[in-house]
């Protein structure tokens, strides 16, 4: 076997395979990644949702399971894991082996407000415990009302909470949610006192408002839309600085008289930390190219959900930058989880 010498800077000698030999050393102790990387995947895939059926990250989730697993070629399974506003779905993850075959549709709740809001509560870290894929789009929220409600703007509904404080109900999707911060960062800027009821999902949500349990529900566009639309339910202001495509007749909270408010929620693909960088490679430019196709564009795009999609890196900074932004929000607000 050939060796050489080399002198160490403190005078000793190491002995060292020479150079053939020694990238056939580091060959071999690439090959289980490497190999690892060419067949995946090797067997079905799970993507996890942290909501029950029926709201928007689960209107996106299956629009990605159905479109990867036709170009992968194993299955992708959605996994409604609803539990604990979400955690328990980004715990699993997290805790989930680094092989690419455990992947979460996360929110903005759980990888940014989170932070702030359960600080001390939750078992993960967003940036340290996942392996960031790419996002898949923001999603503005619709403040909506009953059709007989008595206010007909924002204008009217804020003049209305003040004239009787603390009876109106606002629901959300749960504690931690876009809806619930947005709903206190509302109070915070009208000056206005509402109670705000959380839910185990949007879905539960709307169905509360829709028997007229709440008075208000904060939700998103793409699970009001269709209701909005048959007349059931009335979408009086939405969230974000610009209209919504989905519902572009609804004016924007800050045109409504509440000038710079902008807010929304969003969703992201992650996975546990540490999938080899082959694999996240494979994953995200499958979803980027699912989630930007026309056919994907223009069904979500109807929906309320505006597309966007970015490199694992652009994902990792956007998750910083939000947690900062997020926790601005959640102090502001003195949201509390009790």
């Amino acid at each position: 076997m050939g060796y050489h010498l080399r002198r160490n800077d403190d005078g000793s000698v190491a002995k060292r395979v020479r150079g053939g030999m020694a990238a056939a050393a580091i060959t071999l102790a690439l090959m289980p990644v490497s190999t690892h990387a060419q067949t995946y995947p090797a067997k079905p895939i799970r993507l996890l949702i942290q909501s029950p059926a029926g709201g928007t990250a689960d209107l996106i989730a299956r629009l990605i399971s159905q479109k990867l697993s036709e170009r992968l070629g194993q299955p992708v399974v959605a996994d409604n894991r609803a539990g604990a506003a979400g955690t328990v779905s980004a715990e699993i993850t997290a805790q989930a082996a680094p092989d690419g075959y455990t992947l979460l549709l996360a929110s903005v709740s759980l990888m940014a407000i989170n932070v702030t809001l359960r600080a001390g509560k939750i078992n993960y870290d967003p940036l340290k415990d996942f392996t960031h894929v790419t996002l898949t789009g923001t999603v503005p929220l619709a403040l909506s009302v009953q059709p007989t409600f008595a206010a007909k703007n924002l204008k009217e509904f804020i003049a209305l909470a003040k004239a009787k404080p603390g009876s109106i109900n606002y629901g959300s999707a749960g504690v931690g949610s876009s809806n619930h911060i947005v709903g206190e960062m509302l109070k915070t800027e009208a000056g206005i006192d509402m109670a705000h009821v959380p839910f185990q999902g949007g879905v539960p949500a709307m169905a509360s408002l829709l028997a007229n349990q709440i008075q208000l529900y904060i939700g998103t566009v793409p699970t009001l839309s269709a209701m909005v639309r048959a007349g059931r339910l009335r979408a009086f202001a939405v969230s974000t600085s610009k209209r919504s495509a989905a519902l572009p007749e609804v004016p924007t909270i800050a045109e409504s008289g509440l000038p710079g408010f902008d807010a929304s929620s969003w969703f992201c693909v992650v996975g546990p930390a540490g999938i080899p960088k082959q694999i996240v490679a494979r994953l995200n430019s499958e979803i980027v190219a699912i989630l930007n196709s026309p056919e994907s564009r223009e069904r979500l795009t109807a929906a309320g959900v505006n597309v966007e999609t970015t490199s694992p890196e652009g994902l990792r900074a956007y998750v910083q930058s939000e947690i900062q932004k997020m926790g601005k929000a959640v102090k502001a607000s003195g949201a509390k989880v009790e």
